[in-house]
């Protein structure tokens, strides 16, 4: 009797366990449902980070670097063989043009030049008796004629010598500093051996590249701030002396300054410059952060929030500024663009800003 009694306690115990095990399941199972709920119903909306659009100044100063280079350089080189019998300048002398620079010995040169004088000075004998003959009916008008011609061969051939004879003394054609002597006396040149280099430069050339934005503010003539990295507490006076036409590779404009040297002409061809492009008298421009765009700029959509909601709209970007991007229509100051989580919207979509 009690063994019976003691299994009907068991069973009861063990309904009662499993009674109470369904209810705290039936419960979990409730709590889950509605927590679930509330996720879905937060998860309505999608979380996006949004801006403001407004109205700045742009910051239109362009920096570009690039290399002096002299405004005059040029290289002489022999024009007739010879040996050198005198070198009249050093490395690092300043030559103006017209000097001569050196002399080269170039004994046929006389000779020819002597010669071409002597046949000159017999077509001219020759011609003042021809014109005597011809007027007492001497001569022809076809002799008197040829005789003129002899004449004028004649000079010029003696011109001709004297320039041969001029080109062994190498003169300078421009002014500036001797950079290279090639040459010593004694040295035996031939044609095209060369003999100097020569650079100028009381001014200098800055050649540096902007772009397609940058360009269509600039114009020759303009003045430009320069600064040489060896020198930063001095600033140079440039002006803007050539705009390419035509864009480069890297679709850039080479740009071409011309720089006043100063009196102890220290800048050298060669050394590192930056030019810096000043655009002063701004008017505010209204812009968005260049990440507003929906892809890329080119695709000219953002998504502005209204009404908690995501639309998309169709703008004009203009000039890309840094991170910022021009807007020349299509939206007004003070409103909000999404500028992350516009891959998951679609217009329209219901959104939630976070920060």
């Amino acid at each position: 009797m009690n063994k019976a009694f003691r299994i009907i306690i068991v069973i009861v115990l063990i309904i009662g366990s499993i009674g109470a095990i369904a209810f705290v399941l039936s419960n979990n199972k409730k709590e889950a449902e509605e927590k679930t709920a509330v996720v879905a119903q937060t998860n309505a909306t999608i979380a996006v980070r949004v801006d403001t659009v407004s109205k700045e100044l742009p910051n239109l100063d362009v920096i570009a670097n690039g290399n002096f280079a002299p405004s005059q350089e040029l290289s002489f080189s022999a024009e007739k063989a010879g040996r050198v019998v005198n070198v009249l300048v050093k490395e690092g002398a300043y030559v103006q043009a017209g000097q001569t620079l050196a002399t080269i010995r170039v004994d046929q040169l006389s000779v020819d030049v002597q010669s071409a004088e002597a046949a000159y000075q017999n077509a001219l004998t020759d011609k003042e008796r021809y014109e005597n003959a011809f007027k007492t009916g001497g001569v022809t008008q076809q002799q008197l004629d040829q005789a003129l011609l002899n004449l004028s061969n004649a000079k010029a051939k003696l011109q001709q010598s004297k320039i041969n004879l001029g080109d062994a003394n190498i003169k300078a054609t421009i002014s500036g500093i001797v950079n290279k002597r090639h040459i010593e006396p004694g040295s035996v040149v031939s044609p095209g051996t060369p003999l100097f280099d020569i650079v100028n430069v009381s001014k200098l050339k800055l050649n540096v590249t902007v772009n397609e934005a940058q360009v269509a503010n600039l114009q020759v003539g303009k003045p430009v701030k320069v600064k040489a990295s060896v020198f930063p507490d001095k600033e140079f006076s440039g002006k803007i002396s050539f705009i390419a036409p035509k864009a480069d590779a890297a679709l850039n404009f080479p740009i071409e300054i011309e720089i006043s040297n100063n009196a102890g002409n220290q800048l050298k061809a060669g050394m590192y410059g930056t030019a810096i492009f000043d655009f002063p008298n701004q008017a505010p421009i209204t812009i968005v952060p260049r990440t507003a765009f929906v892809g890329s700029v080119n695709s000219n959509q953002v998504f502005v929030v209204e009404n908690n909601k995501a639309l998309l709209k169709t703008v004009t970007a203009g000039r890309i500024l840094g991170d910022k991007v021009e807007i020349v229509s299509g939206l007004n100051e003070g409103d909000l663009v999404v500028t992350s989580g516009q891959i998951n919207l679609a217009n329209g979509s219901a959104i939630s800003v976070i920060k």
